[in-house]
C-alpha cells in the first residue's frame, strides 16, 4: 500500500467494506486503505482525502452515493464538530453489531486464534442508549471574553462550546452550565496554555443516578483564585444536593485531567452513589463506571462467568474504589485487591466498612508490585478478577498470572486491542470460555467485555 498515490484534497468514489476501531469506515483506493469519517458499512461515498501517511489515508464524505439502511439522523445539534461521539448517525442494534465485529477485528489484527472457534456472544445493550453517563468532565476555554465550557473538536485542542449533552445525565449539564455562569459573573477566567494566565482548567461533575447526591470538583491551575468563597456561597444555594465541592490543582499541561493535589472547598470529600444493594463513597478521583444501569449488568456478566462454593479465595486487581470485588465479597471467602491511587484504595476500604463487607481488604500500588509481594508471601488465590485500563495488564502481573494460575480468571476490558493482546498470552495456559460484549457507552466506538478463562488441564508447551 502506498498512501502517495492519493493526495490531501483529492476526491474520488469509495466502497465502504467495513468500520473500524474510531467509528470510520474503512473503504480501498488504489490499494490504499482509506479511513472515512461519518462514513457507513455498505455505502458508497465521495471521500476527500484531509490527511495522507505511508500507508493510510484519512478522508471525510463529500456526499453519499448509496446510503446505509442503518443510517439515521443525528439528534445532537454539535456532532458533526464535537468529538465526544462518533456513532450517532448509526442506528442503535447495528452499534451492537459492530461493537462485536470490532472485538472480532482486534483478535484477528493482534492474535493467531481461529475466530470461527471461539464463542464470541452478542452485544448487550440498553434499552435507552442516551443520558447514561453520571460523571462529565468539561474543558473550560475563554471564548469571545467569557469563559465557555465544552468538549474538543475531533483531533483538535479547539473547544466545542456546549448546552447540553445528550449522552450525559440532564443533572451533569445542568451543574457545569450553573457553576461556569456563577465563575463568569464572579470574572474568574478560564486558563489559556499559550499565555499561561486565567484559573479553571476543567468541570468535573458526578452524580449519584441512585442516591441524587451531586459532586463538583473545580480542576486549577493556581491554589487559590479570586471569588472562591463567593461560588461556593452561590452553588450551594442552587443546588442543595450538592454534598462535595472539590479542587484540584494541576499546575503542568499534561494531557492527564487531574493533577496530585486536591482539597475539599464544601461539605464531604466523597459523594455516595448505590450499586445494586451496596453503597459506594467516592472522592473526587475515584474511578466508578460512568454508566450506573450498565454496570450492574457488567457486573453480573462477571459473576455468571464464575463457579463459586463460597470458599474461594478472589483477587480484585486495578479495584478503583472496589466495586466489583465488594460486589463478589459476599460470595467468597476472601477479596483481596490494589489499586495505584491511594484515595481509591481508601474508598475501596471505607466502602467495605459502610455495606458490612469485613472480609475485603485493599493495597495501595501497582497491580504487578503488589501480585507479585503477594505471590513471594505464598498466597495463590482461586480466582483473579482484572479489570486493568485502557493499557491492558501490566507485563509483570501477566507473568505472575501465569506462574500462580489461578483456576478462574476473569478478564474486563474497556479496549478491544490490548485485550487482543493479553488474551494471546494468556491463552498458553488458559481456555477462553466466551466473550461477551456490553455497551457501555453508546453512541461511541468504545465497548466493554467479559471474557471467561479457565485453566487448562494440560497445557500445550509453546
Amino acid at each position: 500500500m502506498d498512501g502517495a498515490k492519493v493526495k490531501v484534497g483529492q476526491t474520488f468514489p469509495l466502497e465502504i467494506k467495513r468500520m473500524g476501531i474510531n467509528g470510520e469506515g474503512i473503504g480501498y483506493h488504489k490499494q490504499t486503505v482509506v479511513f472515512t469519517h461519518g462514513a457507513l458499512s455498505g455505502e458508497e461515498v465521495v471521500a476527500k482525502v484531509t490527511k495522507v501517511f505511508p500507508n493510510y489515508c484519512v478522508a471525510k464524505v463529500e456526499k453519499i452515493k448509496r446510503q446505509s439502511e442503518f443510517r439515521v439522523t443525528p439528534p445532537c445539534p454539535v456532532y458533526e464538530t464535537c468529538g465526544g461521539c462518533e456513532l450517532q448517525h448509526l442506528k442503535y442494534s447495528a452499534q451492537l453489531d459492530l461493537k462485536k465485529d470490532l472485538l472480532i477485528q482486534a483478535l484477528e489484527k493482534h492474535t493467531k486464534f481461529n475466530i470461527k472457534k471461539l464463542k464470541i456472544r452478542e452485544t448487550i445493550g440498553m434499552e435507552e442508549p442516551f443520558r447514561y453517563r453520571g460523571k462529565s468532565q468539561f474543558q473550560a476555554r475563554m471564548v469571545d471574553g467569557k469563559l465557555r465550557t465544552g468538549l474538543y473538536a475531533r483531533e483538535s485542542h479547539e473547544l466545542v462550546p456546549i448546552e447540553d449533552c445528550l449522552v450525559q445525565d440532564a443533572r451533569t449539564v445542568e451543574l457545569t452550565n450553573a457553576a461556569r455562569d456563577i465563575l463568569n459573573q464572579l470574572g474568574v477566567k478560564a486558563y489559556d496554555e499559550r499565555k499561561k494566565t486565567g484559573d479553571i482548567r476543567t468541570i468535573v461533575v458526578r452524580v449519584g443516578v441512585k442516591t441524587g447526591e451531586a459532586q463538583l470538583v473545580l480542576v486549577t491551575t493556581n491554589k487559590h483564585f479570586n471569588g472562591r468563597r463567593s461560588f461556593i456561597e452561590e452553588i450551594t444555594k442552587q443546588f442543595p444536593n450538592l454534598v462535595s465541592i472539590m479542587q484540584n490543582v494541576k499546575e503542568d499541561d499534561s494531557s492527564l485531567i487531574f493533577g496530585p493535589e486536591t482539597e475539599k472547598l464544601f461539605g464531604q470529600e466523597q459523594m455516595t452513589e448505590e450499586l445494586s444493594e451496596l453503597k459506594f463513597d467516592l472522592s473526587a478521583r475515584a474511578f466508578f463506571q460512568l454508566n450506573p444501569s450498565q454496570t450492574e449488568k457488567l457486573y453480573e456478566e462477571v459473576l455468571k462467568a464464575l463457579t463459586l462454593t463460597g470458599e474461594e479465595s478472589l483477587v480484585d486487581a486495578y479495584s478503583g474504589a472496589g466495586t466489583i470485588g465488594l460486589y463478589l465479597a459476599r460470595k467468597v471467602r476472601e477479596v483481596r485487591g490494589m489499586d495505584v491511587v491511594e484515595e481509591a484504595v481508601l474508598d475501596a476500604t471505607r466502602n467495605a466498612q459502610k455495606n458490612g463487607i469485613k472480609n475485603a481488604s485493599y493495597t495501595v500500588g501497582t497491580a504487578e508490585q503488589v501480585f507479585h509481594s503477594w505471590q513471594d508471601e505464598g498466597y495463590k488465590p482461586d480466582i483473579v478478577v482484572v479489570d486493568p485500563p485502557r493499557t491492558g495488564l501490566e507485563s509483570g502481573l501477566l507473568r505472575s498470572i501465569l506462574q500462580v494460575k489461578p483456576k478462574q480468571l476473569v478478564y474486563v476490558s474497556c479496549n478491544p486491542s490490548t485485550l487482543a493482546r493479553d488474551l494471546a498470552q494468556l491463552e498458553k495456559r488458559y481456555r477462553i470460555r466466551y466473550l461477551q460484549p456490553v455497551d457501555m457507552f453508546p453512541m461511541t466506538a468504545q465497548v466493554e467485555c467479559v471474557v471467561k478463562l479457565t485453566l487448562k488441564s494440560n497445557p500445550k508447551k509453546k
